[in-house]
């Protein structure tokens, strides 16, 4: 399968975060990611609800990230009167975390308790109703400020899916005729 017409490739995931220094440290430390730039925008009342369906007042603050080797994340915090605080959780509308690969989930969920993060429940492993990933490892654990983080160690599982991993970076591109 190929992209749409015109459609390239993925460029960054995007959070919104309550402190944006905290989560700014926590990836460069964490994770090794590099911050880019830094930006600002608004408030302006005409640009910021047409643009991000946002109150008039918001206005933001962003950084950009690069995680080694192929992530880019875009972290913002945002000002608003009327803004929530909430994180949406798995089985709300909007509810999303970011997974990384790891060589050995227990290695970097101690990693990652040394920079403040909180595990959820353990380490499982995925057993034999789920045959194409049997073996995997895995495990969620919430950053400082609340964003989720899955950690998943693939190096168990016998006949996985096609996921894209290091390999397919340099491969050349698929066409749906190839498959």
């Amino acid at each position: 399968m190929s992209l749409p017409a015109g459609f390239q490739h993925v460029d960054h995931v995007a959070f919104t975060v309550p402190d944006l220094g905290e989560a700014v440290t926590f990836f460069t430390d964490a994770f090794g990611a590099e911050e880019l730039y830094r930006s600002t925008r608004g408030p302006d009342a005409d640009f910021m609800p047409a643009h991000f369906e946002v109150p008039a007042d918001a206005h933001l603050e962003l950084a950009m990230l690069r995680m080694p080797p192929n992530l880019n994340v875009e972290l913002f915090q945002w000002w608003s009167t009327d803004q929530r605080r909430d994180y949406p959780r798995h089985c709300d509308a909007g509810g999303h975390h970011l997974c990384f690969t790891v060589a050995d989930v227990d290695t970097a969920v101690e990693h990652l308790r040394s920079h403040g993060a909180r595990v959820l429940g353990g380490t499982k492993e995925v057993g034999p109703d789920s045959p194409r990933v049997a073996g995997n490892r895995w495990t969620y654990l919430r950053a400082p400020w609340g964003l989720l983080i899955e950690l998943v160690d693939r190096s168990r599982v016998h006949n996985p899916p096609p996921l894209i991993g290091p390999a397919d970076w340099t491969a050349p591109s698929r066409t749906e005729k190839d498959l």
